[in-house]
């Protein structure tokens, strides 16, 4: 009797474990129809004012590094300094300086010619951006002087509001030493990713720099520089006005070329913005492996170069026990290209905005690919996590029914 109810027991244990085997392959196949492949990613969040930008390089490998050159100093012995560490410029990258340059301009050209056609919203109290007409109405204004129910305060955008100018001093010297403060206003100020191509090789004539034909030397910490420090062919102030940043300056020639290119044909513009678009960021991220670019950790400011300027102009948090010092870090790509997140609208012809109630079934893109995407482009696959198209968005009185 004993063996035959263990017998029953063991036929029963199979049986259900056959099922199992049927029903987890049923779902398999059923889930398969509806899934794509992405995988769920947090949507970006804006960053709290006393909150610090992520470090790039761990606080331990910083110390440790710290460490070295403390007993470097302390040997009197000379250390072999690579390009463009040494001064000279890494070859191999100046022809990637010269694309960054000229996708920067087609860039340029390629927004302001689809923003005729797609509008631009900015909320006038938070800065939030938003691409299509109508905008939004997701409750995100939580600012000082906001309404009570969080909405925002919309108006007509621009260019400067989906492509921020994040600006840096222009060194004449990046090996030299760092900008004090008193000398803020006899520096010019240019686009941070300008004067990151201009370090790696592009020239530009109104804003000079020096070429180095010799290394540099590094013994026991300092820099020991053979070369005279004016040499004869460089001449430093010829092309440099004195009052230029008071004026506008015009658009050169080969930014002009590009408005010229499928006037008319507004997706083609978009598929060529994306294109160089997508060329600038790897561009820029191959020059910043080689070349240092620098941010505060609490603000928006930008130095290319090894090192931080000593300018007192910070205003982030803290900044009274820095005495306006900016907390420098090494920056990424995302410091010195600002991707301005926006809501992705699926359906820019429905004429539906887009409601608080379902904000989190929505997806997020940086505000120029929303606008090519928009016009018309391809979106690559690296921006289908936060993009959610294969998340399936209920109407409002659906809403109760999702688990």
């Amino acid at each position: 009797m004993l063996r035959g109810r263990i017998r029953n027991v063991v036929n029963l244990l199979d049986i259900a474990e056959r099922s199992a085997k049927n029903f987890i392959g049923i779902n398999r196949h059923f889930c398969g129809w509806y899934s794509t492949g992405s995988s769920h990613v947090e949507l970006p969040n804006k960053r709290k004012k006393s909150e610090r930008k992520p470090l790039v390089t761990s606080v331990n490998e910083l110390k440790r590094e710290a460490r070295l050159r403390r007993k470097e100093k302390q040997m009197v012995q000379e250390n072999t300094l690579r390009p463009p560490e040494n001064g000279l410029l890494v070859k191999g990258l100046v022809p990637v300086a010269h694309e960054v340059y000229a996708a920067r301009a087609k860039l340029n050209a390629c927004v302001s010619r689809i923003v005729k056609s797609i509008a631009i919203f900015s909320c006038s109290l938070c800065g939030e951006v938003h691409v299509g007409d109508p905008p939004h109405r997701i409750r995100t204004c939580d600012v000082a002087g906001s309404l009570k129910n969080k909405e925002h305060t919309w108006e007509r955008g621009g260019v400067e509001h989906i492509l921020p100018l994040v600006e840096s001093f222009h060194l004449y010297d990046r090996v030299g030493r760092a900008v004090s403060h008193n000398e803020q206003l006899q520096v010019d100020r240019i686009p941070a990713i300008v004067e990151l191509c201009v370090q790696a090789g592009f020239d530009i004539p109104e804003y000079p720099t020096r070429r180095r034909t010799f290394p540099i030397y590094s013994l026991a910490g300092k820099i020991i520089d053979f070369e005279r420090r004016f040499p004869k062919e460089d001449t430093p102030g010829k092309d440099i006005n004195t009052y230029g940043f008071w004026d506008k300056k015009k658009k050169s020639s080969e930014e002009d070329k590009f408005f010229d290119l499928h006037s008319d044909d507004v997706q083609a513009i978009a598929v060529q913005g994306m294109e160089v678009w997508e060329r600038m960021r790897s561009g820029a991220s191959k020059l910043m492996k080689k070349y240092a670019v620098q941010t505060c950790g609490y603000c928006s400011e930008m130095q290319v170069g090894p090192k931080g300027h000593k300018v007192r102009n910070c205003q982030a948090f803290k900044h009274q026990m820095r005495d306006g010092q900016h907390a420098w870090q090494e920056a990424t790509v995302d410091d010195l290209i600002p991707p301005v997140y926006v809501w992705h609208v699926r359906d820019r012809h429905s004429g539906e905005p887009l409601v608080n109630g379902l904000k989190r079934y929505y997806g997020m893109l940086p505000a120029v690919v929303e606008l090519f995407a928009q016009a018309g482009a391809y979106v690559g696959d690296h921006y289908a996590g936060v993009m959610r198209e294969d998340v399936a968005v209920p109407e409002l009185d659906e809403l109760k029914w999702v688990v």
